[in-house]
């Protein structure tokens, strides 16, 4: 292997060509990019637990109870928690050692090379932009239920445009490009909030438990649209299962969907640039949150199971405030619906600011144009910022975008892998770096994060895989087609050959 210059790029060339991360580091040092560091421990804590706190927990938990693993749904989070913890130790090492934004793209730079890297910023791009959509058309339809009123929709002729979901996309653009440690604060009052909430349902719910609930725990395997044909999981078809509602296979299937629920510790990751103290700061954010969520996600699971009988819950719209209804208790659907509104408030914001950290990360070296990495007088990336919001509002206000989180869980558990993959290849071809925070027992915790992340993937639907497929294919040839060529690398490969 080439010798790294640490002035810049490995001397390798082409598709991977690594960007060293010395340079890296060098480049948030940049006048025209350079962002504000006013990040600590607690705001990136509050930030993790802002966006994994939504609509996994109010939504989520209930239909994947109803439609696929019935009781077990509590074992499903344990799953889920367990192969998101292996992958957040990885994070937590990288993070502190390569304290850039961007994070997995970033750590694919310098692990993997360019091409790798572009493929997992662009499986970000796809991630953050359509999870922030879906949430925000759901903000929409909880406020439609906190009115009183149906959803907010405004008709312009024959065209429905939901001005719910426009409107929280608006104003969280102005809070993000306002500046990060503004929309912390924003965020942590809105947390506050939907913990209350949270803990409530827990706290009451648990005095309608009813033993008889959880039995069957893992109900005996059945027919079921949700998991037939192409519907079903892939480890499914593969064994020949030939459905994946119920049973064994459903309760594995639903570990990769509450995986959903999860998500947002690597988000985390991508405001390193913007951290005080990133070596010590960003791995307390990174494993505190997902230490405080998967307690909460246990305790509802069980009390939610626990209430009603999992065949009550089964359809589309059963949420949290489902079990409470069916007990009687008109009153608590409102309070949770409220909850559930400052639960998605905050979802929306933190995915945005990780869509454009993503983008800035990119943008600054040169995949995407250039021109839109300049950072305003806050120190946040204002031009990215605002058509991210702009992208994120028009796909919000005119498209009936149905139920994305298993879209969303697969380009996750694929940057999860390339992640854990990277901290051993990294061990060995950069021994000498400062590391904040180290994973124990490398390789094997890495190796342990890579089988449990894949194994996810593998129970996700053959129709997730080709739609990812398909997304990856077009990436492909956007970085043929532009930004190989545009690659800051690139260009300064050509300029030292003149």
């Amino acid at each position: 292997m080439a010798s790294p210059d640490r002035r810049g790029t490995k001397s390798r060339s082409g598709l991977f060509r690594t960007k060293s991360i010395e340079q890296s580091i060098l480049e948030t040092d940049e006048p025209e990019t350079k962002l504000r560091k006013d990040l600590t421990a607690w705001d990136l804590t509050v930030f993790g637990v802002a966006v994994v706190i939504g609509a996994g927990i109010f939504t989520l938990t209930a239909r994947t109870a109803g439609n696929v693993a019935g009781p077990s749904v509590s074992l499903a989070f344990v799953f889920a928690a367990i192969a998101c913890a292996l992958a957040a130790l990885c994070y937590a090492e990288f993070a502190s050692t390569v304290p850039v934004a961007g994070s997995a793209y970033t750590f694919s730079y310098a692990t993997f090379g360019e091409f790798v890297a572009w493929i997992i910023g662009w499986d970000l791009t796809l991630e953050f932009a359509l999870a922030a959509s879906v949430v925000a058309k759901g903000w929409s339809l909880y406020l439609g239920e906190v009115l009183g009123s149906a959803s907010p929709i405004l008709h312009i002729g024959s065209v429905k445009v939901d001005w719910g979901a426009v409107l929280i996309v608006a104003i969280i653009t102005v809070l993000l490009a306002t500046g990060t440690k503004l929309s912390s604060r924003v965020s942590a009052v809105i947390t506050a909030i939907k913990v209350a909430v949270v803990l409530f349902v827990v706290v009451v719910g648990a005095f309608y438990i009813k033993s008889a609930n959880y039995s069957p725990y893992i109900p005996p395997s059945e027919a079921g649209s949700t998991g037939e044909g192409i519907r079903q999981s892939l480890f499914s078809y593969v064994t020949g299962a030939g459905g994946s509602t119920f049973g064994w296979y459903g309760l594995l299937a639903a570990a990769s969907l509450v995986f959903f629920a999860f998500i947002g510790f690597d988000v985390v990751a991508t405001t390193a640039e913007e951290t005080k103290d990133p070596q010590k700061a960003l791995p307390r954010g990174i494993l505190g949150s997902l230490a405080i969520v998967t307690v909460l996600y246990v305790a509802v699971s069980l009390v939610l199971t626990g209430m009603v009988k999992y065949t009550d819950l089964a359809g589309d719209d059963s949420t949290l405030a489902t079990a409470f209804a069916l007990n009687g208790m008109e009153w608590a659907k409102n309070l949770i619906s409220f909850g559930a509104l400052a639960g998605l408030t905050t979802v929306v914001m933190v995915l945005m600011l990780g869509q454009s950290r993503v983008l800035f990360a990119m943008s600054r070296d040169g995949l995407v144009p250039r021109s839109l990495a300049p950072t305003g007088r806050r120190g946040t990336p204002v031009r990215i910022t605002v058509l991210v919001g702009v992208v994120v509002g028009l796909l919000a206000a005119f498209f009936p975008i149905g139920t994305l989180e298993e879209m969303v869980n697969i380009g996750t558990l694929f940057a999860f892998v390339l992640v854990s993959m990277g901290v051993v290849i990294l061990r060995r071809t950069r021994p000498d770096l400062p590391r904040g925070f180290r994973v124990p027992l490398v390789p094997l915790v890495p190796i342990l994060a890579v089988v449990a992340c894949l194994w996810l993937m593998v129970n996700l639907s053959i129709e997730t895989w080709l739609r990812f497929v398909v997304w990856m294919a077009l990436g492909i040839v956007v970085y043929f087609a532009y930004s190989r060529s545009h690659s800051i690398l690139a260009v300064r490969a050509r300029a030292a050959e003149r």
